[in-house]
């Protein structure tokens, strides 16, 4: 028996290339495609409040990265190049560029470097490019200093992203070290000056993991890229409250939200 939760339009599937998966919930319609990329150590289930309010402008994909929420452990922990380019076979497989729907391509935290190198390496998939708490700062490119400023974030977050996160990371593996190894190693300021497509950089004002003289280097290093800053949240802002989140990509896109269909319907 269907789950009456569960929209009616959605989709689950993996999907696998040159030895890596991903594991895609596709929902929502119109004249677009969000494809959506988590952070480290999370999963596409981060990503349900900013679905909800992407889903009535356009396709929304969310996918869990090889090695993360249902997503099988590969055998080698992917690049960013090649988890992006397992991302581009995914849209090609399913003819997106042909539907003629623009694609937005949105990346949070290390997601932001798979979509940079998406972007970059594959320019024909993605027609707008969203970066939410780009990483890695180059003057802090080190475990220890990430996890310290992520550990300073945290303690701001409410107890919902706490949560979330805290299973997240659980369900990320054993192989955490291998990807974070590979997170730190990707130099996403090399590739910044040759992305194409219209950017919109995204970051909480009290974010402490990407500072802003940071991301106003990310936003100056990308053609024509805008720098939003969204006041009071941190960086896991899109777990927290995605309203401002949503709000700021459908404007980038051109696609017009009241406030009220950017409420959660729980809410009421």
């Amino acid at each position: 028996m269907p789950d009456p939760d569960l929209p009616t339009d959605l989709e689950r599937y993996d999907f696998s290339y040159r030895g890596a998966t991903v594991s895609v919930e596709e929902q929502g319609g119109g004249p677009r495609v969000f494809v959506l990329i988590h952070g480290i150590g999370m999963g596409r289930t981060v990503f349900a409040d900013l679905v909800g309010k992407l889903r009535t402008h356009g396709r929304v994909i969310a996918l869990d990265q090889p090695g993360y929420g249902e997503a099988p452990e590969p055998q080698r922990t992917p690049t960013m190049e090649r988890t992006a380019d397992l991302i581009a076979a995914l849209l090609t497989e399913r003819r997106l560029r042909s539907s003629g729907r623009e694609i937005v391509v949105a990346g949070h935290s290390m997601g932001s470097q798979v979509a940079t190198e998406l972007a970059v390496r594959h320019p024909h998939l993605v027609d707008r490019l969203v970066l939410v708490a780009p990483t890695v700062d180059a003057v802090a490119r080190t475990a220890h200093q990430q996890l310290l400023r992520l550990g300073r974030d945290l303690l701001a977050e409410s107890p919902r992203v706490l949560a979330v996160g805290a299973r997240e990371y659980v369900r990320a593996g054993p192989n955490l070290r291998r990807k974070m190894h590979e997170m730190l190693a990707h130099r996403p300021e090399d590739s910044y000056p040759r992305v194409t497509a219209p950017t919109l950089v995204i970051r909480g004002s009290e974010d402490r993991v990407c500072p802003r003289d940071w991301c106003a280097r990310v936003t100056g290093a990308i053609p024509g890229a805008v720098l939003e800053e969204i006041e009071g949240h941190g960086h896991e802002t899109m777990i927290r409250d995605a309203a401002p989140t949503a709000s700021r990509i459908l404007t980038f896109v051109g696609a017009s939200a009241s406030t009220s269909a950017l409420a959660d319907p729980t809410d009421s």
